[in-house]
């Protein structure tokens, strides 16, 4: 019988996960994952991500063992050694064909082309899926065939399509005899990654099952609100599920079909909570279809040329208050604090601190960017850059530059009753309401809480100064 593989990647489900299900219908499947963590390091994961898709895979790799399916290990430096271990490894394992889901980034697609040439020279058959969006990227595009560079009419387009044609469910792997192959151990951490604390690795469960578990709680509970209580970081408002997004434990398909089961079908009409929920599902598909027309997104390039311009300012001192949660705007240090205390930032604070960072602070987007990706539990590529480029007005469909957050207003309009601050600032625990959000000189003095590091009125100022001043001006 052909002995086929099945490379995983950030897709670790058994369910719906199309390059699974095509290797297990070619013959005896073997499944594999290539630990890199030279090139996760170049990329800046999170060593809570790279835990998390640890304890995914050993969570994979059980449901596989009941299907007799191995689950092998391949270690390799960076991508760049991928193709010819790949090829090595099959050959010395008899493997006929190849089937991987296709990932977007610029490495990622270099990676894959070159794997394509050296199983080729080999005679073995290589393929790639589409598994990790709901529509190809690069088949939703304008009536000229271009990218869309729009969020709302790309939107429009997506659901036209999908209304006549959702993804279809991919169906598990039956159990098959076994192949010969035993699963190789996993190893308690990946080289280079320390081991985040217990406390923090219970608040995401890994798995399958906890993944469909907190989707079903998301739908039975939080979803019919969704649409008034996702901007307020004090409720649990949101899904919780974008861990499990990015390292595909779900895929985007399952997510689509929960909602619309959630929404009678509908979805373009229905209630308002599944409906917006569907939209950021929608985001999240437009960023990996602008990440894969636009390899300079992967390379640290802003979408819109002429921000190249712009003049940063070299401030580490203020970015590393930033980065640390001390830069005396409460609702900003509030934020990091949660993200490094969980691997998490709430969406509506993600634009506050990216804002304040990009705008109040005139700090290059791309510090933040590296910085989210080196805390989030569900840093994406596609999505990080996605949104710090939106929040620093300098890519596709972006804030006007002139659109700049004043985080203490935020704040207010937000947590109003400030549960979240005093959550994350205990330190202000026993202000007033009022003062929470903007504590006076006073009240800094007597509780130990920094002075703001900038005047935001000023600062925004300067930042559409420093807009204005491009060779070219932004549209608005």
């Amino acid at each position: 019988m052909t002995h086929t593989l099945a490379w995983l990647r950030t897709d670790l489900r058994l369910h719906d996960n199309p390059a699974l299900a095509a290797a297990a219908e070619g013959g005896t499947v073997t499944a594999l994952f290539m630990p890199a963590p030279a090139q996760w390091r170049s990329h800046g994961d999170a060593a809570v991500k790279v835990d998390f898709w640890l304890r995914n895979l050993r969570a994979l790799q059980a449901s596989l063992a009941e299907r007799n399916i191995a689950l092998a290990l391949l270690p390799v430096a960076d991508w760049g050694e991928a193709p010819e271990a790949l090829a090595r490894w099959c050959r010395d394992h008899d493997i006929a064909a190849v089937h991987a889901n296709a990932e977007w980034g610029i490495n990622e697609q270099r990676r894959d082309a070159a794997t394509a040439e050296a199983l080729a020279d080999a005679g073995i058959d290589f393929t790639l899926h589409h598994g990790g969006t709901l529509l190809l990227p690069g088949s939703v595009l304008t009536g000229k065939g271009d990218t869309y560079k729009v969020f709302t009419p790309y939107a429009k387009s997506c659901r036209a399509r999908l209304q006549g044609a959702m993804p279809q469910a991919v169906r598990a792997p039956r159990a098959q005899p076994q192949a010969g192959l035993r699963s190789d151990p996993l190893p308690a951490s990946f080289d280079g990654y320390d081991t985040p604390d217990e406390a923090l690795r219970t608040q995401w469960p890994a798995g399958e099952d906890a993944a469909h578990e907190r989707l079903r709680a998301f739908l039975d509970g939080e979803i019919a609100e969704y649409h008034d209580a996702r901007d307020f970081p004090a409720q649990r408002g949101t899904s919780m599920l974008s861990p499990y997004l990015a390292a595909g434990v779900l895929s985007p398909a399952q997510c689509l079909r929960a909602a619309l089961s959630a929404n009678q079908g509908e979805i373009d009409s229905g209630g308002i909570g599944p409906r917006t929920w569907i939209t950021e599902l929608l985001w999240r598909e437009f960023y990996q279809h602008l990440l894969a027309a636009s390899p300079g997104l992967s390379m640290h390039q802003p979408m819109r040329p002429e921000t190249v311009y712009l003049q940063w300012r070299d401030a580490p001192d203020d970015l590393a208050a930033w980065q640390t949660g001390r830069t005396g705007i409460p609702i900003v240090d509030a934020a990091q604090r949660q993200l490094l205390a969980t691997g998490w930032m709430h969406n509506r604070l993600r634009m506050v601190t990216a804002m304040f960072l990009t705008k109040n602070l005139l700090i290059d987007w791309r510090q933040g960017e590296a910085w989210f990706m080196a805390h989030l539990i569900d840093g994406e590529l596609a999505a990080n850059n996605g949104g710090w480029q939106w929040s620093a007005s300098t890519g596709a469909d972006a804030a006007p530059y002139f659109r700049v957050f004043n985080p203490v207003s935020q704040s207010r309009k937000f947590d109003p009753q400030g549960v979240f601050l005093r959550r994350w600032l205990p330190e202000l625990a026993d202000l007033d309401n009022d003062s929470l959000h903007e504590p006076s000189a006073a009240q800094r003095r007597a509780t130990g809480y920094p002075e703001a590091i900038v005047d935001l009125k000023s600062s925004r100022q300067r930042a559409i100064e420093a807009f204005a001043a491009l060779p070219r001006a932004l549209p608005t």
